[in-house]
């Protein structure tokens, strides 16, 4: 939106947090509330279409504030309120117009309460290319991928225990490498938290230079699309990064480092699916990658798994066939394009009236 001319305001992403690191930013969030009130007060920056894009905890508050100020309201990447709090589907009625999701089951899950969705398409697919290609060096050498999560907040948790699962990987595979793809606000951390550590021969690359074979580490930003598909296993945090994974068919193994207090007193009590991993859940709640979530205790096991895995290709092969079974449905592109032109139809139907 920024690259089509949208004037941003407030730039809110490169900070995004959950849980208690979320509420550190109450206040903040509180003003830019108020601040969103008083241009929908005003008529001569009142705009004809809110656009909320996901994170329901915050976009509920603007999409109230929108319709209550007559302006149509759509939501792109619907709350997953079939996951947790499904009881929000009251104000998803009263204050959404139109949802779009990115998921079919989601769509079917709204619809079948009263709200008026549909499936878009997954914007992943909008940005992959439509033939992915994968390693083919026979695996000579163990790859694996290291994904410690895109905000500053995830890697402070995931990365310590994800390296000692490097540590015990590099033990058995002394020639394993591994790809650990950043995010603009996670790079820097990564790097330090890798370099000061025993996994030896870290390499930080730049963006736009090529990255070298030769180092047992390798860090650079922004290049998911890159390394993914070298690799033989991915050991992810849960999220839109599963599905990314999943989207070259890349076997992997799903982890994510909580606060076991949070988990036991909130988590496990708002979690209404058996599993957490998305493409689990895409799969029928069925354990179709390893999922250690609430990853908590030893990093052993994960470890362990990691290198049973990879001791047994067929293992490997045998998920790679199930991933680009579950891909099929989704892997279209076509939502951006999809959102927009139900944006257009919006704002000329409301201009109408």
């Amino acid at each position: 939106m920024a690259h089509a001319g949208a004037e941003i305001l407030y730039e809110t992403t490169a900070r995004a947090a959950m849980t208690f690191h979320a509420l550190r930013r109450v206040f903040e969030f509180k003003r830019l509330l108020k601040q969103a009130k008083e241009i929908y007060r005003d008529p001569a920056r009142k705009p004809d279409l809110q656009i909320c894009v996901d994170s329901s905890g915050v976009n509920l508050y603007f999409a109230r504030a929108a319709k209550e100020a007559g302006i149509p309201v759509l939501y792109y990447v619907a709350p997953q309120l079939w996951a947790s709090r499904p009881g929000r589907i009251k104000q998803v009625r009263r204050y959404i117009d139109r949802l779009a999701c990115i998921f079919p089951f989601e769509a079917a899950w709204y619809q079948s309460r009263g709200a008026n969705a549909s499936f878009v398409g997954h914007p992943l697919f909008d940005d992959l290319p439509k033939i992915r290609q994968v390693r083919s060096d026979g695996g000579q050498r163990p790859t694996v991928g290291i994904v410690p999560g895109s905000r500053r907040s995830e890697v402070k948790t995931n990365l310590p225990h994800l390296i000692e699962v490097m540590q015990r990987i590099q033990d058995r595979f002394p020639d394993a490498q591994f790809l650990v793809p950043t995010t603009l606000s996670t790079h820097e951390m990564v790097v330090t938290s890798l370099s000061g550590k025993t996994v030896p021969g870290v390499r930080e690359q730049l963006e736009q230079q090529s990255h070298a074979r030769d180092g047992r580490a390798t860090v650079k930003q922004n290049a998911f699309d890159e390394f993914i598909p070298q690799c033989d296993l991915v050991i992810t945090k849960s999220g839109t990064s599963t599905v990314h994974v999943a989207a070259y068919a890349v076997p992997m193994i799903v982890v994510y480092r909580g606060s076991i207090i949070l988990w036991h007193l909130i988590a496990r009590w708002l979690l209404k699916t058996k599993k957490v991993a998305m493409v689990n859940i895409l799969a029928g709640e069925t354990d179709l990658v390893p999922e250690f979530i609430p990853w908590h205790g030893s990093n052993k096991p994960v470890a362990d798994l990691a290198i049973q895995m990879l001791e047994h290709p067929q293992m490997l092969e045998d998920q790679r066939v199930k991933l680009r079974e579950l891909i099929k449905p989704i892997e279209a592109p076509g939502a951006s394009l999809n959102v927009a032109k139900i944006a257009m139809e919006m704002i000329a139907a409301d201009a109408r009236r």
